[in-house]
């Protein structure tokens, strides 16, 4: 068993060409402690989101703070602190902060590839 302390200091700046602005991330379950599952801790300031993209397996998102939007070819929603968000399989999707608010999510998925539609 591990216990994980999630803490601002140890966001570190994201490196991901998915990302458009500033992002801060935190491995909270990397792929080197858990063979099937990664949690990510990822916050996007003001303006901040991700590009187009897909998973190879499924994500859910878990906002912790904030304000953000997650949006589909389908349609487009805002989400708040509480709001849970699973995303299918090989969806074309982005998310991120509102214009105006910063949001912090939790990614979680098993290891896979991601497509970067954009």
């Amino acid at each position: 068993m591990q216990v994980i302390r999630v803490t601002e200091e140890k966001r570190k700046p994201g490196n991901n060409p998915a990302f458009i602005g500033p992002v801060l991330t935190q491995d909270v379950v990397s792929d080197e402690m858990a063979a099937l599952l990664r949690v990510t801790e990822v916050t996007f300031p003001a303006g901040a989101r991700n590009k187009w993209h897909k998973h190879a397996a499924d994500q859910v998102l878990i906002v912790t703070a904030g304000q953000g939007i997650i949006a589909t070819d389908a349609e487009e929603r805002t989400i708040t602190p509480g709001d849970v968000v699973l995303i299918p399989a090989n969806e074309k999707h982005w998310h991120g902060a509102t214009a105006d608010t910063a949001m912090t999510h939790y990614a979680i998925l098993t290891p896979g590839p991601m497509t970067v539609l954009e």
